[in-house]
């Protein structure tokens, strides 16, 4: 599908899925070696110039939060024609999300194998989906692709951590934990302890500052980040903030929270 990044606005698709019968205008199988070289050159050449200063993460959307991008055409505020395909088309839906986990895995590969070192998985739109849609049209995709990318960059003697961040997905934090990644990530809408009481002590868990703190002032953001760390512990514990940067914050901010997390 076409997809046009438009400032200020973001990913969109001007010839959305319409109906059920439009899947079969789709290409695939998609080659993704060939298709998308240009990104795995990409990492290979990033990898060689950060000459081991940090590690190189990849990433890759998740199958549920790219059929709302093909289905609404980009973003929407309620992914109501998304959410009207699983409900009328169940079948369809789910050969979908097929198609996507395919591609998502061999992406996935195709990043470790050209040289990052740890892949995230984001279900960004998993916040629209409550706990028995998320079970049914999420979870076993996100699971999949888990288990699956593994195999095979095992098979190439490739190990490399997985993350999963499901926005919105607290509902779920004992499944996901449950779904083969060994980290995840969780959104500033719930308490570390509660994540950390659902997901047990077998993963790891990443976040979860809300992004807005980083509008605070330069003399209260500290105390919001240790306030954090103290809740999460120091085991089997990420610092991060609960969902991504905002434009137009201030990088001294940013600086702020991670020598705050360096030395608390």
């Amino acid at each position: 599908m076409t997809v046009e990044m438009k400032p200020g606005v973001g990913p969109v698709l001007p010839e959305p899925l319409i109906k059920p019968d439009d899947i079969s205008t789709l290409k695939t199988p998609v080659d993704v070696h060939s298709t998308l070289n240009y990104v795995f050159e990409a990492i290979t050449l990033t990898r060689h110039r950060l000459n081991g200063k940090v590690p190189l993460i990849g990433f890759s959307g998740a199958p549920w939060t790219l059929m709302c991008y093909m289905i609404e055409g980009g973003g929407s505020k309620t992914m109501s024609k998304a959410k009207h395909w699983l409900y009328k088309y169940p079948a369809e839906s789910h050969t979908l999300l097929n198609i996507l986990s395919v591609v998502v895995i061999d992406y996935l590969v195709g990043q470790a194998s050209a040289g990052a070192q740890l892949l995230q998985v984001f279900e960004s739109n998993a916040e629209y989906l409550g706990p028995d849609m998320f079970k049914k049209f999420a979870l076993p995709y996100i699971s999949s692709i888990a288990k699956t990318v593994k195999s095979k960059l095992k098979a190439l003697n490739i190990d490399v951590p997985m993350t999963i961040f499901a926005k919105g997905a607290h509902y779920c934090i004992q499944d996901l934990s449950n779904s083969g990644y060994d980290i995840v990530g969780i959104d500033w809408t719930i308490d570390p302890s509660v994540a950390r009481q659902a997901a047990g002590n077998k993963v790891t868990l990443q976040g979860n500052l809300d992004p807005c703190a980083l509008y605070s002032s330069k003399e209260n953001l500290p105390n919001l980040v240790k306030e954090m760390v103290s809740k999460f512990g120091k085991s089997r514990y990420i610092a991060n903030l609960g969902h991504g940067i905002y434009p137009d914050m201030d990088p001294e901010s940013v600086r702020i929270f991670v020598e705050t997390v360096h030395s608390f």
